[in-house]
Order: structure tokens, then C-alpha cells, then sequence
């Protein structure tokens, strides 16, 4: 479990594929301080387990369904990459839960400088805004961020200057694609409502009204 909050932007060292795996080596610092073999990190919003590390990287697994589902198959070398080490008791949770299963992913669409941040609209497919309100919460790259708005098949965030400076989407340019997991509470809401409702498409809208909020 994480909370979206991003501790270091490290940089892609090695990708040595395995058939369709892949073993990555991520150059980083703050992350490695008391690592153990075994211990998940995000890496863009992906819950991976660190099978090896040394004084200025730690190596990872990264298998066929995550390559599927993620941008980490689509990475370089050099690459820069968001990383959050688990959520330990005692930890302040200052974003969301964030699992670190990513839903699918999305595409940067429009980076819209404003006067104090900058609007990022990103395009997902339909089956993952249904999970999606005004003001919630989503995960992109594994950054806790709030929603704007939301659209059939988009959505958009503000981004602050601090984020931006310190994260992975201030290299984001049009055409990216991002991780994007949507708000485990919004999703279970959501199964609930599918079942009231007798659909598997219920969409967070449908709690809402059912709630009266």
C-alpha cells in the first residue's frame, strides 16, 4: 500500500528482457535508505519487489501482465521514473490509498500552463472514468492528484509548482502515456452499485445519487 506522495524521481539504468519480462536496474538514493530484498516500491505508480539492490540502485521484476498493463514496457534508459516506498504503520497518509495496481493507462493529451499551476487533460478509455467524479482522487504515475473534471473518455488535474518540480510529469509532454489506478474506495463503491443495480457498468454517479449526497 502507498499514499501517492512521491519520495524520489529516479532514472532507468538497465532493461534486460526476458521474453516478454523484463529485469529493470532504477538508479535513485532516498528510496534505498533501509531497503531489504523483498520490499515493494512504486515505480511509476507500480507495486514492484526489490530482488536486489547496491549504494545507488536496486533491481526489480517486472512480468508480461505488468508490461501489458503499464508504461514501464514502453520506458529507455535514462528514463525518469516516480518512486514511493510502502506505507509502514506510523506513516502519515498525506495523499490516498494507492495500491500500486495499475487500472490501464492514459495518454497526455493537452499541458495547459495556468497562473499558478498547470492543467494536464489526459485521455483513458470509457471503463475507467466510470470510476471517476469531480474532486476525487487518481493516481497517475503513481502521484496522488485530484481530479478537475471528468469526460466520457478524459480527465483532467491540476498540477502545483511543487509537484510538477519534484516528480516525473515535469519532463510529460503531449503524447505520454501514464499509469493510471483509480481510487480503490470509488471502485469498491462502484462494484456496489453494480450490484444494486443489477449492472456491471455502474458508475460512481449512480452511488452518488443513491447516497443523496
Amino acid at each position: 500500500m502507498f499514499t501517492g506522495l512521491v519520495e524520489e524521481v529516479g532514472r532507468i539504468g538497465s532493461m534486460d528482457r526476458e521474453g516478454d519480462a523484463m529485469r529493470l536496474s532504477i538508479s535513485c538514493e532516498q528510496v534505498l535508505e533501509g531497503v531489504q530484498v523483498g520490499e515493494s516500491i512504486a515505480v511509476n505508480g507500480v507495486c514492484l519487489t526489490v530482488v536486489g539492490f547496491d549504494s545507488d540502485q536496486f533491481w526489480t521484476d517486472v512480468m508480461p501482465e505488468t508490461m501489458n498493463r503499464s508504461n514501464l514496457g514502453q520506458l529507455t534508459l535514462g528514463s525518469p521514473v516516480n518512486l514511493e516506498r510502502a506505507l509502514r504503520v506510523g506513516d502519515r497518509l498525506g495523499g490516498h490509498f494507492v495500491q500500486g495496481h495499475v487500472d490501464g493507462m492514459g495518454r497526455i493529451l493537452a499541458r495547459t500552463p495556468r497562473e499558478n499551476a498547470v492543467l494536464f487533460r489526459i485521455g483513458v478509455p470509457p471503463e475507467l472514468t466510470r470510476w471517476m467524479v469531480d474532486q476525487g482522487s487518481v493516481a497517475v504515475n503513481g502521484i496522488s492528484l485530484t481530479i478537475v473534471t471528468v469526460e466520457p473518455e478524459a480527465f483532467t488535474v491540476s498540477i502545483i509548482p511543487h509537484t510538477l518540480e519534484h516528480t516525473q510529469l515535469k519532463e510529460a509532454e503531449p503524447g505520454d502515456s501514464v499509469n493510471i489506478e483509480c481510487d480503490m474506495i470509488g471502485k469498491y463503491a462502484a462494484k456496489w452499485a453494480a450490484a444494486s443495480h443489477g449492472s456491471a457498468g455502474a458508475e460512481l454517479k449512480e452511488v452518488r445519487a443513491d447516497a443523496r449526497f
